[in-house]
């Protein structure tokens, strides 16, 4: 890493930086340590099916609902 990237960051860049780096160091620690609990899993038909309509659907511009939506509907906030 550029040493003046670093010097020219605010704390708060810095810190996010950081923060990125080291939970990535972990996650990868921890799979190396306890390997990929997903690991030869499979999607159900069902899953791949509605994972597959929401890539179309984003595709041709579909947003989804908003999250203030969901949470008054849902009672959550």
């Amino acid at each position: 890493m550029n040493t003046n990237t670093i010097v020219n960051m605010t704390q708060s860049e810095f810190k996010e930086m950081l923060e990125e780096l080291v939970e990535t160091a972990v996650e990868h620690k921890m799979i190396e340590l306890f390997g990929d609990s997903d690991d030869g899993l499979v999607f159900r038909q069902s899953i791949r099916d509605r994972l597959s309509r929401q890539r179309m659907e984003v595709a041709s511009g579909e947003t989804g609902q908003d999250l203030e939506d969901i949470v008054a509907r849902l009672e959550l906030g």
